[in-house]
């Protein structure tokens, strides 16, 4: 589709997203399967069903855009997950694993709040409030997600894995 103009853009955007999100939903299987602490088990698996709801959510800007949902690769997320797979194929000690893969799901929240808070004010700036308050919803969502994976390595899952390091 040619960005003939700043809607064209917010549209490309959102496929972006789409797409991205859907990669996510297949690869938090892997990531709970790998981790070994159970709070970072809980963390994901809510991640996984949030993740599903913000398809959903996607699905309705879609909706409010009279479009059919659709993707277009996501090549930024595709190389973020990569590295993230990448993590959990190394041999590593448990808590070590579990403080890669904090890493690999903060990359992923970080690239989501940034993407979601461009789309959120390029849907104010075209006036598309109800479009703009769902993308806010789903920017929430990433920022409280980001914190508990935050506070989750700073609380523990780091200083395991430093001493796990420190044992040998």
């Amino acid at each position: 589709m040619p960005m003939k103009n700043f809607q064209d853009l917010f549209i490309d955007e959102i496929k972006d997203l789409y797409h991205a999100e859907k990669q996510v939903l297949r690869a938090m299987p892997k990531m709970i399967k790998s981790a070994s602490s159970e709070e970072l088990k809980t963390a994901f698996e809510e991640h996984l069903k949030q993740t599903e709801t913000q398809i959903d959510r996607l699905e309705k800007v879609f909706k409010e855009l009279d479009m059919t949902p659709k993707g277009k690769k996501c090549l930024g997320m595709e190389g973020i997950l990569g590295e993230g797979k990448e993590m959990m194929e190394e041999d590593a000690e448990d808590a070590v694993l579990d403080a890669a893969l904090i890493s690999a799901a903060q990359k992923v929240e970080h690239y989501e709040i940034a993407s979601y808070g461009t789309v959120r004010s390029y849907a104010q700036q075209l006036g598309f409030t109800k479009i703009a308050d769902l993308l806010q919803e789903t920017l929430d969502e990433e920022s409280e997600t980001n914190e508990k994976l935050n506070m989750l390595a700073e609380k523990h899952i780091n200083i395991e894995a430093l001493q796990s390091g420190e044992e040998e």
